[in-house]
């Protein structure tokens, strides 16, 4: 999901219906909203380790804000106003 989302994206608006109804299977298998910030801490983590030196301040704050982009969608599509 990572690779589709980074390769769309210069065009988001076109795959936040994909996201989000990716958010509402993982919310039937028991995925709640503080699920996403372990997830976002594991990938950062990962990320860091894989990346070594190329881990700069930049590429964190970069991951950071997709992955946060990405996370805020996926909840907002798990609550009730969302899904009507």
């Amino acid at each position: 999901m990572l690779t589709y989302v980074i390769n769309r994206l210069d065009k988001l608006d076109s795959i936040v219906q994909e996201v989000s109804a990716l958010a509402r299977r993982h919310q039937h298998y028991g995925v709640a909203d503080h699920h996403y910030a372990y997830v976002g801490q594991s990938l950062l983590w990962t990320l860091e380790q894989a990346l070594g030196t190329a881990w700069t301040p930049e590429v964190k704050a970069a991951w950071t804000a997709c992955y946060t982009l990405l996370a805020d969608t996926m909840i907002a599509a798990t609550r009730p106003a969302a899904a009507a």
